[in-house]
């Protein structure tokens, strides 16, 4: 591979990234708040790859053996460079799910536990709020700035310690690889027939029911559901 080669795939390369980036692609691989870093970067690579192919298409001055240099190859297994390029065009991998759920613990831990005051709900019956919201006040704030209002969350299907169905969402510090679930046990009107990684709606209560996850052994708060309904799964998957 010369250097016109090589040019060539970080155009690709550059133009892969940029098109994930200006589209909700990128959503399955980092938090949507790298997505001007991603387009930067992106922009960068084709920009270095163009300059290099203006230098090497110029007129050269230079001796023969000069231009002999500048011909040099190197191994061609630098093409394998082209694979992670050509799977952002091809290929569109599912968000992280209930199988990503099953291997590792909840997120939340004992540690984490620093006694906060958790602020009022959001306005509204029922109040829309997240999974990790909803399951940090009901295990370290025990339910206290829930009460007894009523809350609406979305979340996938995934099987609990027991085999029956819980909600879980999962959530990034960085990107996928570094994703981890929050799960909550699903109590009162439990859905029922559904296949794992389908997206519900559910609204309900605060329950004080916890289970214990086999992975960590750690607590998984419960949810007093109402009502429930299937829904398409968000944008965002992650939280």
């Amino acid at each position: 591979m010369n250097r016109m080669a090589q040019a060539c795939v970080m155009i690709f390369f550059g133009a892969a990234v940029l098109r994930a980036s200006v589209t909700d692609l990128y959503l399955r691989y980092v938090k949507e708040g790298l997505r001007p870093f991603l387009i930067a970067a992106s922009l960068l690579l084709i920009a270095v790859a163009v300059m290099t192919l203006w230098y090497e298409l110029r007129p050269h001055a230079d001796a023969p053996e000069d231009r002999h240099e500048h011909a040099h190859h190197e191994p061609r297994v630098a093409w394998l460079l082209l694979l992670p390029a050509l799977g952002l065009l091809l290929l569109a991998p599912p968000a992280l799910g209930s199988y990503a759920a099953g291997q590792a613990g909840t997120a939340l831990t004992a540690e984490q536990d620093y006694g906060y005051d958790y602020p009022p709900l959001p306005a509204g019956d029922p109040a829309t709020t997240s999974v990790f919201d909803y399951a940090a006040r009901a295990l370290f704030d025990k339910g206290q700035s829930i009460g007894n209002r009523r809350v609406q969350l979305t979340g996938f299907i995934t099987p609990g310690p027991d085999g029956q169905p819980i909600l879980a969402r999962m959530i990034l510090s960085c990107c996928a690889a570094d994703g981890r679930p929050v799960k909550l046990g699903l109590a009162g009107d439990v859905p029922t027939g559904l296949a794992n990684d389908t997206w519900i709606q559910v609204t309900g209560r605060y329950t004080d029911r916890v289970t214990r996850d086999p992975i960590n052994d750690e607590e998984i708060p419960y949810i007093d559901v109402e009502s429930w309904r299937q829904v398409t799964a968000p944008k965002d998957p992650y939280e």
